[in-house]
């Protein structure tokens, strides 16, 4: 086990380095930047433009402004934000932990909810659970999220007096003088619209993909065997049925965790979350390219976390791909 997880964790680091390559060479054949942009401002005097060139690296050609970055990312230096004159480091530590907490959330509530109702709608097959968890399905695959990001604010808007939802950010101009329980009460009341249009998606996917898992495998031979043993029907569908219906869904946690990412960039910039998606998009329309090339890394890194996990839930619950990998 211990030779499958360093062979996984010893893959991502080529991976992540060709995100940032390729990044920083397609920045690098955007046309403009954030100096020149700025050096239409007649208070900014063309000696200071160039200073701010030299000290950025911006007056050298891609190639060693990449390598000068990657000598400094591996000491953790991912570069200076021309944009917010801040050190890059400083200023996604807050927004990764805002998109981890956006995305984790939203991660939790669809398989927690997806999973159970994939399992009664398979259960109950053709009634009204079943019918009713389909057209739920149907709705959450339908819908594009940004449609549902707009519908969401429409929706806290409309019931502002009686509800109370926050309508966008992550916490109200208020926080900071709010006491640690109150601060937690409303940084919950601020998650729960984005999390919902969020997981809805994802949701809609698992509760699916568990119910036609589900399905295949109520009619197994081993299953039917199971019950002429004797095995209670409640019994037969957890021990032998679910467990092996699940396994598939493994594979997929990796995808559904980069679904999620891709899904919380376009959240955040809808409902004004100040994740990694909108400071990338920031980032993206300044022309500031550390600041995009890092948080791009950043976000695969998340990718490749996510699929680390699902590998080694896999390999956890089936021993023969742990064994196929010492093979190979």
């Amino acid at each position: 086990m211990w030779v499958f997880l360093i062979r996984r964790m010893l893959n991502t680091i080529p991976i992540l380095l060709g995100v940032s390559l390729v990044t920083f060479f397609l920045m690098s054949m955007a046309p403009g930047g954030y100096l020149d942009t700025l050096s239409q401002n007649p208070q900014v005097s063309p000696e200071t433009i160039a200073r701010l060139k030299a000290q950025y690296n911006l007056d050298k050609p891609w190639y060693v402004q990449y390598f000068a970055w990657l000598k400094s990312a591996v000491r953790l230096d991912f570069g200076y934000s021309v944009q917010y004159q801040i050190a890059v480091t400083d200023l996604i530590g807050g927004r990764v932990w805002n998109t981890f907490v956006l995305s984790a959330c939203a991660f939790v509530l669809a398989w927690l909810v997806a999973v159970p109702l994939g399992i009664l709608a398979a259960v109950k097959r053709g009634s009204f659970v079943d019918r009713g968890s389909s057209v739920v399905a149907f709705a959450g695959l339908s819908i594009p999220e940004v449609l549902s990001a707009l519908l969401a604010l429409m929706f806290a808007a409309a019931t502002k007096d009686s509800l109370g939802l926050p309508i966008g950010g992550a916490q109200s101009s208020l926080y900071d003088f709010m006491s640690p329980g109150d601060q937690f009460i409303d940084r919950v009341k601020h998650l729960i619209l984005p999390v919902l249009v969020l997981a809805s998606v994802e949701m809609a996917a698992i509760m699916r993909q568990m119910r036609s898992n589900l399905l295949d495998t109520l009619n197994a031979e081993y299953v039917t065997a199971a019950r002429a043993r004797g095995g209670g029907e409640f019994t037969v569908i957890v021990k032998h049925a679910v467990r092996t219906a699940i396994n598939p869904l493994l594979t997929l946690l990796g995808y559904s965790l980069a679904r999620l990412l891709s899904g919380a960039f376009i959240v955040e910039n809808v409902m004004a979350w100040p994740g990694l998606g909108r400071l990338t998009m920031e980032a993206f329309f300044a022309k500031d390219y550390y600041l995009v090339v890092t948080t791009v890394v950043m976000a695969a890194g998340l990718l490749v976390v996510g699929n680390f996990i699902a590998d080694v839930l896999l390999a956890w619950s089936d021993p023969r791909i742990r064994m196929e990998g010492k093979r190979s």
